[in-house]
């Protein structure tokens, strides 16, 4: 694929709500455009939950957003018909076609994806998640490409009311997924911890957290008094700033922001060039 265009399909399931992440991914596809000199990076936007609009299968690789309310509130829609269309379409071709397709799956489209393969449970969290937290790589997670450059535990934007719980082995091992990273282990408190990412395959994979953040993203929530009331009243005072702090240092947000989304990128492009 040298000397040619790379085309990338945005799936914004935002539901036309305010939002930073398209903006963020926006960003993150412009900066990988300029790290290439024989690759032309066009994207294009589909606003999939709110127009109904999806794209087609001429696109090299698809990130879908994060987005408000339930994974489950599109059951019987138009949108989500088209949406799960689209994913038939994109394992189906890579299950049989030298020409892979690339999805990358964000939060909300996490738990869609959940959903889609059935690789388990989509529930509502016992409370809400918001703010920067701690994201524990496993042993297969430090190894994977994804997650090259970060530590453990590295720090994520995590706006969360669902989870992904409850790993299913056995369509773990028909699929051929891995688990990547889990959720903040702590013993004191009696749930489970959460996937925060999943793998199914070299082209596919998502995070329950938003790698696309980056500190003016995250100012933008921390400045609504709710936003803040919420933290403070969960976490306390002292945590809150404490989120703030991470907004700046090198290895928080601004690690994450420039290490996953940048590295599915990254390995897309290898692998379409067939290097």
């Amino acid at each position: 694929m040298k000397n040619s265009s790379v085309k990338v399909a945005i799936i914004d399931l935002y539901n036309n709500e305010e939002n930073q992440g398209i903006r963020c991914i926006k960003d993150i596809l412009n900066e990988t455009d300029c790290l290439y000199q024989n690759i032309n990076i066009k994207y294009q936007l589909f606003d999939t939950r709110y127009k109904e609009e999806i794209p087609d299968m001429e696109f090299d690789i698809y990130i879908s957003s994060g987005g408000p309310g339930s994974p489950f509130e599109g059951e019987g829609s138009k949108w989500e018909s088209y949406y799960f269309n689209l994913l038939d379409k994109i394992w189906d071709n890579n299950q049989s076609d030298n020409s892979k397709k690339h999805i990358f799956f964000i939060c909300h489209s996490f738990q869609i994806m959940a959903r889609y393969f059935k690789f388990g449970d989509v529930l509502p969290r016992n409370s809400k998640s918001f703010g920067v937290m701690p994201v524990h790589p496993t042993e297969l997670g430090k190894k994977d490409k994804l997650f090259a450059g970060l530590n453990d535990p590295f720090y994520a934007a995590d706006f969360r009311e669902w989870q992904v719980v409850q790993p299913d082995k056995t369509v773990f091992e028909e699929l051929g997924a891995e688990l990547l990273c889990i959720e903040k282990e702590r013993p004191d408190v009696p749930f489970e911890r959460a996937m925060m990412a999943v793998r199914m395959s070299n082209e596919i994979a998502g995070t329950q957290f938003h790698p696309e953040a980056d500190p003016a993203s995250m100012y933008y929530h921390f400045r609504k008094p709710d936003r803040k009331e919420h933290v403070i009243s969960k976490y306390g005072e002292k945590k809150y700033y404490e989120m703030l702090d991470l907004l700046e240092v090198e290895d928080g947000i601004k690690l994450t922001r420039k290490t996953v989304l940048p590295n599915f990128l990254r390995n897309a492009l290898y692998l379409l060039r067939g290097e």
